[in-house]
């Protein structure tokens, strides 16, 4: 099942996307993509609405699509988690996930304006694999336990300011929370329509030229391990975005290949989870 959320940034209405692909409007009754939509177990009320929808039900004409999920709680990030990448920025294999957050109201549709923000010179791209949370998790027993907490996945973009990030002092956060520095979508795929997560392919190009080409199989710590990690350290919510890492193929490390800038475009697209498409603007 692919659920959206579409209409006017601030506005959006959730929807999912139907037998035939059109994009049909949820009743009133499942509220908005959140935290509290996965606690009320409303992916099996939503199959019997797509056996019972009706033509009122269809939205018509051009639709903004925004994130698939409301603004979470949190939204957690896993650096270097791919074996060429941490090879191409000359750092060492994790023995362990490196993690980091993004600040959440960075989370915008898949299709909006990134913004190179104020000052910045090194602004980047990363297509990662992003994982939504269903079920509260703490203290999972096993890896094999992440299964039954894991609500769906989607196509994250984790846009890197790399001064703000490695040369500024502090931690990463800061050159990964800012303002239109996490595009999300264009849907939320339920868990149950992926067989495996650990092979799909990953692309992004800048201008048309192909920057990342990516497999999740080449992750260093796989999806199942990843939640069940961050459930020794953390309570992991309901509606929580995990973003898991990115292939080889950044600007960083390549002298040869520029940094985003003013009306460059951005495309991305993950096997099974949907195609972005971004025009960088200025901040």
């Amino acid at each position: 099942m692919k659920l959206v959320r579409v209409g006017d940034f601030g506005r959006e209405r959730a929807a999912v996307v139907g037998p035939h692909g059109e994009l049909l409007a949820l009743p009133d009754q499942f509220g908005d993509i959140d935290g509290n939509f996965w606690q009320r177990d409303s992916v099996n009320e939503l199959q019997s609405f797509l056996k019972s929808f009706g033509a009122e039900d269809e939205i018509q004409g051009d639709v903004r699509f925004g994130s698939p999920i409301s603004k979470p709680e949190k939204v957690i990030c896993v650096g270097l988690n791919y074996r060429d990448h941490a090879t191409e920025t000359g750092s060492a294999i994790p023995k362990e996930p490196i993690l980091f957050m993004k600040a959440p109201n960075c989370v915008i549709g898949p299709n909006d304006q990134v913004l190179v923000p104020r000052g910045s010179t090194q602004t980047d791209w990363e297509v990662e694999l992003g994982v939504v949370i269903g079920k509260r998790a703490r203290y999972l027993s096993s890896p094999d336990e992440s299964r039954d907490v894991i609500a769906g996945y989607c196509l994250s973009h984790d846009v890197s300011e790399r001064e703000f990030q490695l040369e500024r002092g502090g931690q990463w956060d800061k050159g990964k929370s800012c303002e239109t520095f996490n595009p999300l979508g264009p849907w939320l795929v339920t868990a149950d329509e992926i067989d495996t997560p650990q092979n799909l392919g990953l692309r992004l190009s800048v201008n048309g030229i192909t920057r990342q080409n990516g497999s999740t199989s080449d992750m260093i710590f796989d999806v199942n391990y990843i939640v069940w990690y961050l459930s020794q350290f953390m309570v992991l919510e309901p509606g929580d975005l995990i973003n898991t890492g990115t292939p080889a193929g950044v600007s960083l490390g390549h002298d040869d290949v520029p940094f985003l800038a003013e009306g460059d475009v951005v495309e991305l697209s993950i096997d099974g989870l949907g195609s972005q498409r971004s025009l960088i603007g200025q901040a």
